[in-house]
């Protein structure tokens, strides 16, 4: 670079008289730089600076600007209508690249008559960068009519920027007008079409590869898996095996593992493990966090522990979510919890909105409303986002346990709560009997000008059917498509027709049946087998059976009830056939369960069992509740028994029902005037519900029962749901 010392020798024994006449030529010094030069001349510049700060001729420069080539956008258009002017378009066209001016450089590409594969190279990255499909088919067209022939590079960047722009029509074109094609241009190709879901297409040409890498397996073995398609995903990667000089890398191990657990199959699974470290894969930790979630997954979750306990040294916040997810998923929810109190203890990382949200559903499943709140204060105490969904797990974990003071708390708390948060504090109020709260809400849903979906309508509707609002109900439903622009689901129609099935109104029920455009569900069908029940139409009821045996002819509930209907209508010959028929083909009840949390101990009961220590010391305390009960005006309802014995022996049966058992329990251990909170696997039965009423009553007690379908909040002899269950 011969003009750098001249330069050099000039500038030091000159004085700087013009400072735009300097500025050019360190411009022109600059165009015909390489990297190491450039480096050379800014250290001289710096020089230049720092000579005779005091002289006149220091004050002459200071008058003007610094000049910034890079950075001001006003010297770029200098720079390129200077390149223009001297028709050196290419090179103008790569200064608007190195500035990701990609419009600017498209347009000035008409004017280059024949540009190097460097420009073309630079254009076509962008355009794909961008996703600049139009913009790209202009680059592409100059190629075409300027002349040039694109080698194998230029074609392959071609076809990846139109599988990346979505164009496969076009991609394809240019991969079969190749004269000659390199592994690359296969790859391209195959992975554009499995990324777009056409797996067939990119089976196909994948199978006309003449030879393959690790890129051409990972594409098509991911591409299989994103399809869903685990088994055929399995099946490639277990002939890629077979194949001499085939390898996979880390990224096509990681999808045959995720397959194996999407099957999800051990087996496989296991053989792939022994893959990874047979071919010295096991330093990579992310392909042990595959492992651990596919053993997850597969149910071996003392595998996975042992993975993330001895293989993932740098545990981050998504391993950890991934474990304890996976404990909670095989229902171990003691492992679970202890982990996650591992990770709160620890100081290297910090739980996030997905753990989070993770333990509160466990909790909500679970019903543990007090781990649920330690949960809460920690996160009060780090800091959460209110608006991500681990707010919203703790609305629903919050209803769900029946505290719907903290779920509006939490609510509140919000400026603009998420859909998720309003819905679940409307399905709350809707399920502990306040409905009249539920569609409040629901109300200020709408002002807050968040839009329902189907899933908040499932909770006014409910609300609706729990309070008995008929006309409300049908005004909602109608209103679902009417003003809100959405399709009724089966759980709308389901909704109505719970709905109309209490209120007794059966021809109106039909009619919605008949009109629907979809084919009732077992859980319409439930629902009106439940009106039935409640209303003794017995002739309807055996309709609802009929059709609940079609599509379920295994589950007992269907049995019991119908059972239960011909028994309060008197019909014993009826009843014995039913209960003959759940013998003769194996079907048996679900036994009734309750439990209650006393001092974080859970305590279950089961209807007539004697287990439990304080066995004796409980049915002794409900003979005493009984008596007062029948002093109040307690009667039994013995008519639901379901055996054509004596009322004296059906007046035994209902004292043992396990809600009985766990209220008078939770009473016992509680000091006096405590609220007491009882959950059940199933629904209340009419006894149980009219007995602690007279419970609550009795002991100025304010109890809570969750059954499977709703609170009951019991308070001096009346329960929340007025007697409309």
């Amino acid at each position: 670079m011969p003009l750098l010392p001249a330069t050099r020798s000039f500038l030091h024994k000159s004085v700087i008289e013009s400072h735009s006449a300097f500025v050019f030529l360190l411009f022109s010094i600059f165009v015909k730089m390489n990297q190491s030069n450039l480096r050379k001349l800014s250290t001289f510049h710096v020089l230049i600076f720092k000579r005779d700060m005091s002289s006149s001729s220091y004050a002459s420069v200071k008058r003007f600007p610094e000049k910034k080539f890079f950075n001001s956008n006003q010297e770029d258009v200098g720079v390129v209508e200077r390149l223009c002017k001297g028709k050196r378009f290419s090179e103008a066209i790569d200064v608007l690249c190195s500035q990701k001016l990609l419009i600017e450089a498209v347009q000035l590409l008409s004017r280059a008559k024949r540009p190097p594969a460097s420009t073309y190279c630079n254009l076509i990255q962008i355009c794909t960068q961008r996703r600049a499909l139009e913009l790209g088919k202009k680059v592409h067209q100059h190629i075409r009519t300027s002349g040039f022939v694109p080698g194998v590079v230029i074609c392959n960047r071609l076809m990846r920027m139109y599988t990346k722009c979505g164009s496969l029509v076009d991609a394809r074109k240019v991969f079969d007008e190749m004269p000659q094609r390199d592994v690359c241009s296969w790859n391209v190709m195959v992975n554009g079409y499995a990324e777009a879901g056409l797996v067939e297409e990119a089976r196909k040409l994948f199978d006309e590869m003449p030879e393959r890498d690790s890129y051409s397996w990972t594409a098509m073995v991911t591409g299989y898996v994103k399809r869903h398609q685990p088994e055929e995903a399995l099946l490639l990667y277990s002939l890629m095996q077979k194949e001499p000089n085939s390898k996979g890398n880390v990224f096509t191990v990681s999808s045959a593992v995720s397959a194996a657990a999407e099957v999800p199959c051990v087996r496989r699974g296991k053989e792939i493990h022994g893959h990874v470290v047979r071919s010295g894969l096991d330093s990579d930790e992310v392909l042990w966090s595959s492992l651990m979630d596919m053993y997850g997954k597969c149910g071996c979750v003392d595998e996975a522990r042992s993975i993330f306990d001895n293989k993932i040294v740098e545990k981050d916040v998504v391993s950890w979510t991934s474990m304890i997810d996976r404990y909670f998923k095989s229902r171990r929810w003691k492992e679970g919890f202890s982990l996650f109190s591992e990770l709160v203890g620890s100081c290297c990382v910090r739980p996030n909105e997905y753990t989070f949200a993770g333990v509160l559903n466990a909790c909500t499943d679970l019903t543990t409303e007090e781990i649920g709140k330690q949960v809460h204060g920690y996160m009060t105490r780090v800091g959460y986002d209110p608006y991500s969904f681990a707010s919203s797990s703790l609305v629903d974990m919050y209803t769900k346990c029946g505290n719907m003071e903290s779920a509006k708390h939490v609510v509140d708390g919000c400026s603009k709560p998420d859909l998720f948060s309003w819905t679940a504090l409307i399905g709350g109020y809707a399920q502990n009997g306040e409905p009249e709260k539920a569609l409040k809400y629901f109300e200020l849903l709408l002002e807050s000008g968040t839009k329902p979906d189907h899933i908040t309508f499932v909770s006014v509707l409910s609300a609706c059917t729990h309070a008995g609002l008929v006309e409300k109900g049908l005004e909602y439903f109608y209103s679902i498509t009417e003003k809100h622009g959405l399709s009724h689901t089966d759980d709308h129609y389901t909704c109505l027709v719970d709905l109309l099935a209490r209120a007794g109104r059966f021809e109106q029920l039909k009619d919605i049946i008949s009109e629907m455009p979809m084919k009732p569900s077992k859980f319409l069908w439930a629902s009106v087998l439940g009106g039935c029940s409640t209303h003794g139409n017995v002739d309807l009821a055996e309709e609802a059976a009929q059709e609940l045996f079609k599509i379920e002819p295994e589950n007992p509930a269907t049995y019991v009830t119908m059972a239960n209907i011909y028994a309060a209508a008197g019909k014993w010959e009826e009843e014995g056939r039913m209960r003959k028929r759940m013998r003769e083909i194996g079907v048996t009840k679900r036994p009734g369960s309750s439990w209650t949390e006393i001092k974080r101990k859970r305590h279950v009961f089961i209807a007539g069992d004697t287990s439990h220590p304080t066995h004796e010391q409980i049915v002794g305390y409900l003979g005493e509740l009984r008596k007062k009960m029948k002093e109040e005006g307690y009667v039994p309802a013995t008519n639901l028994v379901l055996h054509d014995v004596e009322d004296e022996q059906k007046e035994e049966n209902l004292v043992y029902h396990s809600e009985k058992l766990a209220v008078a329990f939770a009473i016992l251990s509680t000091p006096e005037g405590t609220g007491v909170k009882v959950f059940k696997n199933l629904r209340s039965c009419v006894d149980c519900h009219s007995a602690i009423k007279f419970i609550s009553k009795i002991t100025k007690r304010k109890i809570t029962v969750r059954d499977t379908t709703r609170f009951h909040c019991f308070e001096n002899g009346q329960c929340s749901c007025r007697d409309y269950w």
